[in-house]
């Protein structure tokens, strides 16, 4: 038997705005497994919460199928309505009825007559059974999260999608009930799909995250995967701020724009036309004339994090606090000689050396 409690496979949807069509999801496969929590993250107007409307029944597609433990829940011909579905959904703004108690609102997806055991015990786990009479403009936003929460997981649900349910959120409160979500997840044998625009959010808590761009998915791995064999130069921009930058692969040397690199020795290895490297790769050194503007400067603790335009390339360099520069700045780019290890093409780990 399928170990996959969800299955999308070659997902399309197209809409109509005006005169235009839009192509929101572009052939999407994912799978989600029993007791995972995968992770959406992508840009807004990416196709995440597109995505999670189509798995949740409220939209049709218009190719490619849904399944639910094997059973086709949407094609472009046939839906299967959301109540019947068994799917949860959390909403960005939770949704909760106004008029309704904490308890009433637990229970509103329960069928008439069924046992109320489950809330009872879902309350518990969330923190929230002293406040069952409390409405929620009573609530504070941590604890209308875990009411919406509460509502989806009630009826049994195996799966529960959760469109940015942290967003609205102070920072205290959104690391706590992130933290949180996971382990009432596995306490509830439930499967989640969590939506968010966050990096540091989907690789803390998630088991596999799925990179989304333009109604595609990138890479759908592991955190660690992600971080370490980033498999498109979008995917290292968003996910990990890599600095992504042009090369031109010749017989001996690697040229770019900040240097001349020795090409590897060994020939097996497969160079791509774009080299990803993080900020502490390149050094800045100031110049009235130089060919870089300095577009915005952050405050990191340790160093400064600066924002440099080079022609169209947009980096990130650290710059020591001890020294003065300020945004509008020009400057030149060049390599670190003591950094260029870190440095990796694609998705594979490569030693790069300057060329003397």
């Amino acid at each position: 038997m399928s170990n996959n409690c969800l299955e999308v496979k070659n997902l399309s949807y197209q809409y109509q705005t005006g005169s235009s069509n839009i192509l929101a999801l572009n052939s999407v496969d994912l799978l989600l497994r029993n007791g995972e929590l995968i992770g959406l993250l992508g840009p807004s107007g990416c196709g995440k919460t597109t995505l999670l409307r189509l798995i949740a029944g409220f939209e049709k597609p218009t190719n490619g199928k849904i399944l639910i433990e094997n059973k086709v829940v949407a094609t472009s011909n046939y839906l299967t309505p959301p109540e019947h579905r068994g799917v949860g959904m959390v909403f960005q703004d939770y949704a909760l009825f106004p008029h309704l108690n904490t308890w009433r609102n637990a229970c509103f997806g329960l069928r008439r007559g069924k046992n109320t055991n489950r809330v009872e015990w879902l309350l518990e786990l969330l923190g929230l059974s002293d406040l069952r009479s409390r409405y929620p403009h009573e609530l504070s936003g941590g604890q209308r999260q875990r009411l919406a929460l509460a509502r989806a997981l009630a009826p049994g649900t195996s799966i529960v999608v959760l469109d940015e349910p942290f967003s609205n959120l102070d920072v205290d409160v959104r690391l706590k009930l992130r933290c949180e979500l996971a382990a009432v997840l596995k306490t509830c044998s439930a499967s989640a799909i969590l939506v968010t625009h966050d990096p540091d959010e989907a690789l803390a808590i998630c088991d596999r995250v799925a990179v989304m761009c333009e109604g595609r998915i990138h890479q759908c791995s592991t955190p660690s995967d992600l971080v370490h064999k980033p498999a498109t130069s979008f995917v290292a921009r968003f996910v990990l701020q890599r600095n992504v930058i042009p090369i031109e692969v010749g017989r001996e040397k690697i040229y770019t724009p900040f240097g001349t690199l020795s090409k590897p020795s060994d020939s097996s290895i497969t160079i791509p036309h774009e080299l990803m490297l993080d900020d502490q790769c390149l050094e800045l050194i100031p110049n009235s004339n130089g060919l870089a503007e300095i577009i915005g400067c952050e405050f990191q603790g340790q160093y400064w994090l600066l924002r440099v335009a080079f022609g169209e390339l947009r980096l990130r360099i650290r710059y020591p606090l001890e020294k003065t520069i300020s945004q509008g700045c020009r400057c030149d780019i060049r390599f670190r000689s003591d950094k260029t290890g870190l440095m990796f093409p694609g998705s594979i780990r490569i030693p790069l050396k300057l060329c003397s």
